[in-house]
């Protein structure tokens, strides 16, 4: 839990839910704040398995995995290439487009050369390719005059992604099995704190969809699991314009690292199928595997 990157607090929260809901499992838990000594901390701790609960670059991108598999020792979630894919926004849309699954258009470009010019037509998103939780995420509106002032955070190159207007929509996939489909309320953007704060977004669960796009939702999530060859829990975003149909129906990522905080989707829905917290993370601690 914990660890570096910009989505330590969220890790953090995740962390002490989860190791919360092992106790009450019947599991002994110990939890580390993932530092540069994770690898010793480990030694000295042999545990018979890793939850990771850990979010954002380095514990969502292959990396941790990768230390993992180096020790031997099982772990929680995807293995080392499903999760470096999953965190790569370009790569991933490459290979959901490949087996055609429903994207919007996007590149790469420089930071740079995104705040002097637009680098596609508005209305247009501009985010970093490997971050989660809407960190660092920019709307550009249709009537914008001027390209985002983009912060001196944003990495070197970025990702400029087409806008896709409709409804926010997220499925949770456990092993091979699709949970249900939620639907994201909020006043405003689905942002950072829409996702964590308290009363940011209300989530209706299960969704009132037409069957046909529910049904789209939970097929195009586990064959988004299964093409990014994701282990254990998963949950892809997509957005949908109700106008078009089937065809508003986009896309946007899978997470490998779904949070687990007292207002995170995938627990809920979960819960919705009747899983309990505990349940779901008993689940993923006898799912765990390393060597994938």
């Amino acid at each position: 839990m914990g660890g570096p990157s910009a989505e330590r607090e969220v890790s953090l929260s995740t962390g002490r839910e989860c190791a919360a809901a092992l106790r009450e499992a019947g599991y002994e838990v110990i939890e580390v704040d993932a530092g540069r000594d994770l690898a010793a901390r480990l030694t000295d701790a042999a545990p018979d398995v890793v939850f990771n609960a850990l979010h954002g670059r380095w514990g969502e991108d292959g990396c941790v995995q990768g230390l993992l598999e180096w020790m031997r020792i099982p772990y929680t979630h995807s293995g080392v290439l499903a999760s470096a894919l999953a965190m790569d926004k370009q790569k991933s849309k490459d290979a959901y487009r490949a087996a055609g699954l429903p994207v919007v258009e996007s590149v790469l470009a420089p930071r740079d050369e995104v705040r002097t010019r637009h680098v596609i037509a508005p209305p247009y998103v501009v985010k970093p390719n490997n971050e989660g939780s809407s960190v660092g995420v920019y709307l550009v509106h249709e009537a914008a005059n001027a390209p985002p002032a983009l912060s001196d955070d944003m990495p070197e190159q970025v990702m400029v992604e087409a806008f896709v207007p409709g409804r926010e929509l997220t499925a949770s996939v456990m092993g091979d099995r699709a949970l249900t489909v939620t639907d994201i309320l909020t006043e405003g953007w689905y942002d950072y704190d829409a996702k964590y704060k308290e009363g940011g977004s209300r989530h209706v669960v299960p969704a009132d969809l037409p069957d046909e796009i529910f049904q789209a939702c939970l097929d195009y999530a586990v064959r988004a699991h299964e093409v990014l060859g994701c282990r254990g829990l998963s949950r892809t975003d997509f957005r949908w314009d109700e106008a078009r149909g089937l065809d508003g129906l986009i896309l946007l990522e899978t997470n490998t690292q779904p949070g687990m905080t007292p207002t995170s989707l995938s627990p809920e829905q979960a819960q919705a199928v009747g899983i309990s917290f505990p349940e779901l993370c008993h689940w993923l601690v006898e799912d765990a595997s390393c060597n994938r």
